[in-house]
């Protein structure tokens, strides 16, 4: 099996409400042009979940309290996966390219999580008009900024 190589490029950090990435110094250069972009999509390493019998799992059982009572792991976000990895959407309200740290007003990821690339998030690219979804997770939130209040 082919091997690749991830370095993280920063950590998300945490501190009560505050939520940011805050990237290595060698990365701060690539955040040139970011400015402007309301949101970005974060890609992180779920640490905390990254071992050998985690990678096995296949199957989650009722994995969401109205849902199917088994599902395949690439039906949902359950940090246990062949390749532990995170992704999410983040609003940016701030960034300190002196320091490297983007202030976000929140992201689903814990205190000095590895992050491993962040991207624009550019509706041309990332947004879908009219997604489908099954019948029992139809009543989630439509968008990121309603899930925040949801009760999962």
């Amino acid at each position: 099996m082919e091997q690749f190589k991830v370095k993280p490029i920063g950590k998300v950090k945490v501190d009560g409400d505050k939520s940011s990435i805050v990237l290595s110094e060698e990365y701060r250069p690539a955040l040139a042009g970011l400015d402007g972009f309301g949101y970005i999509q974060v890609l992180w390493w779920f640490d905390g979940c990254d071992s050998e019998e985690s990678r096995r799992v296949l199957r989650e059982e009722k994995p969401y309290r109205n849902g199917p009572n088994a599902m395949g792991i690439f039906a949902t976000r359950s940090p246990m996966r062949p390749n532990p990895l995170g992704l999410s959407s983040a609003c940016v309200t701030g960034i300190d390219y002196d320091s490297g740290e983007l202030t976000l007003v929140y992201i689903d990821a814990r205190n000095g999580t590895p992050v491993l690339d962040i991207k624009p998030y550019t509706p041309s690219i990332d947004r879908v008009e009219q997604p489908v979804v099954p019948g029992w997770c139809a009543h989630w939130p439509q968008n990121v900024e309603q899930s925040g209040e949801f009760d999962w």
